[in-house]
């Protein structure tokens, strides 16, 4: 992990460990963030909080702030939505079960993407899957990786696109969460709702984007994810433009996985983000109105 340059006083919402796609373990994550002088963090792992908790559980041998966080990917048939719960109870016993039966129809699906892979005539068996993911949460990034290193792709990206993205030969749908059931959830459990990554809804321009947002704040949204590594300047003028006019925080992190997303780093993602700490202080208020 290139750990060169120093974001002191910064923050990054949005990790991944190998709780979920990730290539690095929460020790990992919190020892380099502070080697870099970030100020806050949040582990939010796909569909499970176990990163997260592991990450709250660590010595406190250092100043950085960890907040609870996870990434639930949420039914939205015109692209991808996922929306971000930051402050979050981990050991909710209502957010465990409904997670619980989002992992297993999870699993389900990994099982029949194998599978379709196996009748493409790719020479693939679900343990090195298996083995890929490190014991953590096994998902089709895991999948991409042991493609790629059967030579049956050149990137995972290559494996997404021809494979595994919806309309892929080997792409396999799955049970998700309604929107309003995901937002709803994460606030049953204390914490703070946000949208992520919107550009990955496939909004056909600012207006049908507007009508979303409108659409999940009155299913109980609080926030947008302003600042992201993959967010064009004119991403992020568009997202802070709407978020302050529709009352909602502005978040932002750099969706970093370590090697499972090379050219994105910790803190600054592709060297496009200063996120700074008076957004965690905002997120903080809101607990208050939740």
């Amino acid at each position: 992990m290139d750990i060169a340059f120093r974001n002191s006083g910064c923050i990054d919402l949005h990790i991944h460990s190998t709780a979920s796609d990730g290539s690095f373990s929460p020790l990992e994550i919190i020892e380099a963030a502070r080697k870099i002088g970030l100020r806050a963090v949040a582990i939010t792992d796909h569909d499970t909080v176990d990163g997260s908790a592991e990450a709250l559980s660590l010595p406190r041998s250092h100043s950085i702030e960890i907040l609870s966080g996870i990434e639930i990917s949420a039914d939205f048939p015109s692209g991808t939505m996922h929306i971000l719960g930051y402050l979050i109870r981990v050991d909710d016993s209502a957010l465990r079960r409904t997670l619980k039966t989002v992992q297993d129809a999870r699993a389900k699906r990994n099982l029949k993407i194998v599978g379709k892979l196996q009748d493409l005539g790719v020479d693939i068996r679900y343990n090195e899957v298996i083995e890929v993911s490190g014991g953590g949460q096994v998902g089709r990034p895991h999948i991409a990786q042991v493609l790629v290193h059967k030579g049956v792709v050149q990137s995972v990206d290559e494996a997404f696109k021809k494979l595994l993205r919806r309309g892929g030969a080997a792409y396999v749908s799955r049970y998700r969460l309604l929107p309003a059931e995901a937002i709803q959830m994460i606030l049953k459990a204390g914490g703070v709702p946000v949208l992520a990554h919107p550009f990955t809804l496939n909004a056909k321009n600012e207006t049908e984007l507007e009508s979303i947002l409108v659409d999940l704040k009155q299913a109980g949204l609080k926030g947008v994810e302003v600042y992201n590594s993959d967010h064009t300047l004119e991403h992020k003028n568009r997202y802070e433009r709407l978020a302050l006019r529709h009352g909602l925080l502005l978040t932002g992190g750099t969706d970093f996985h370590g090697t499972a997303k090379p050219g994105v780093q910790l803190g600054i993602g592709k060297g496009n983000l200063r996120i700074p700490y008076r957004l965690v202080e905002e997120l903080k208020k809101s607990i208050v109105k939740v």
